[in-house]
């Protein structure tokens, strides 16, 4: 499996272990890793039979002021930003995964485009698709995640779980 880590985060797979399928020819991405995922799935030529995205960050629903705004919390107070970042994501402790970030990730999260040409792509190269989407995520709009995915993936939403699932 080749995994991609979620925005200030590093090495976190293992508190997805219920999730993930840690096989071979599985690409899987927590949240802003989600994105890194769906490039590489996207980009490669090795074969991928099943992409994996938790709570993918999916932004393009969200006005124009609304990204900039969170660019400019983020560039005024870094720090600030991230304690309620990580608030936001859980309330597990998570600080033996917290990992250095930039205003240009941080972007990439915000601006990202979803394209439901890659996804056909994907799934006409016979790669399958899932979601995994926490019911009481305040990060992940679950509605917008679930009508651009529904044609593309299975979507698997948890009742009692947030971001971080």
């Amino acid at each position: 499996m080749i995994y991609f880590s979620g925005f200030g985060l590093a090495n976190e797979q293992e508190l997805f272990k219920d999730y993930l399928d840690d096989r071979d020819f599985v690409v899987s991405g927590f949240s802003y890793g989600a994105i890194g995922a769906m490039d590489y799935a996207r980009q490669t030529h090795n074969r991928i039979n099943k992409l994996q995205l938790l709570s993918p960050a999916f932004f393009q629903d969200r006005t124009t002021s609304f990204k900039k705004r969170e660019l400019i919390y983020y560039i005024k107070n870094p720090t600030g930003y991230m304690e309620k970042f990580y608030e936001n994501i859980t309330d597990q402790n998570i600080d033996r995964y917290k990992a250095t970030t930039t205003k240009e990730q941080l972007d990439e999260l915000l601006n990202y485009e979803w394209k439901t040409d890659n996804l056909k792509r994907l799934c006409d190269r016979g790669t399958t698709v899932e979601i995994f989407l926490g019911f009481c995520d305040t990060i992940t709009p679950n509605d917008a995640v679930i009508r651009f995915f529904k044609d593309f993936a299975t979507i698997y939403q948890y009742k009692d779980k947030g971001h971080m699932l």
